[in-house]
């Protein structure tokens, strides 16, 4: 059943929606499903500019548009609770910031409030040089790894001739080109949700920051995964789900 953006996976209880990070989308989300159902009523969101090569957004690129697109959907659910990754989880902890009646708790992974000074100049050209298909399902592993590579394969689309960038590399730059001009420490000091903040070893963040998110958050669980990368809920999966798991029994029961 699709609601908009939403994508309704299974399970019964408290909304939890599944939101995902940059270039990534909804369907990168099934290995955590089966585990996940079994505590909720599980939906997956995909974020503008990530629907499809071809879908249009006609709103400039601006974290607030994407804010108040989260926002619209999950406002037809009871208080979800919002697990993000990277992006997602910036967007996850704005809206919460925001709209606080909407949101019961939050799972932010490896995403931090500043990366002012910080420009994409070093990671355009990988970027721009992604095709836009791929022929088979062993390039694209071949250009990603395997954790990235099937987090990718899950994310294109799937045309007659291979894989499919589900969105446009310009605009995935000009999003990560904001987060180096701007903070979201205000927003994150707002928040008065519950959240569990989880950063890799090998992560994306600045370093020291989501350790103070943990200092001066409201209801901050924080948990570091040194051995995992980025995407922890695939490099470290058991990890992650022991983690998530335990916070959501405090928070949901």
């Amino acid at each position: 059943m699709a609601i908009d953006s939403l994508t309704y996976r299974g399970g019964q209880g408290r909304p939890l929606v599944l939101v995902h990070g940059l270039m990534g989308r909804g369907s990168t989300w099934g290995r955590q499903l089966p585990w996940l159902l079994r505590l909720g009523s599980v939906y997956t969101y995909d974020a503008p500019w990530h629907r499809g090569r071809d879908v249009v957004d006609p709103h400039p690129i601006s974290t607030e548009r994407f804010v108040d697109d989260l926002g619209a959907a999950v406002e037809r659910l009871d208080a979800p609770v919002l697990i993000g990754h990277s992006m997602g989880g910036l967007h996850s902890w704005c809206l919460a910031a925001r709209r606080p009646e909407l949101v019961a708790a939050l799972v932010i992974e490896d995403m931090a409030p500043d990366f002012r000074g910080r420009t994409t100049g070093p990671w355009e050209p990988w970027v721009h040089a992604l095709p836009v298909e791929f022929p088979t399902e062993q390039s694209v592993f071949d250009a990603f790894g395997p954790v990235a590579g099937q987090y990718f394969l899950d994310a294109f689309d799937r045309a007659p001739t291979g894989w499919r960038l589900h969105g446009r590399p310009e605009r995935w730059v000009e999003i990560a080109a904001e987060w180096g001009t701007r903070d979201y420490w205000t927003q994150w000091q707002e928040v008065r949700a519950p959240a569990l903040l989880l950063e890799a070893g090998d992560s994306v963040a600045p370093p020291g920051q989501m350790t103070k998110m943990a200092e001066i958050g409201h209801r901050v669980t924080y948990r570091s995964v040194p051995d995992a990368g980025h995407l922890i809920h695939d490099d470290a999966p058991t990890v992650y789900r022991e983690a998530v798991e335990a916070f959501l029994a405090t928070v949901i029961g």
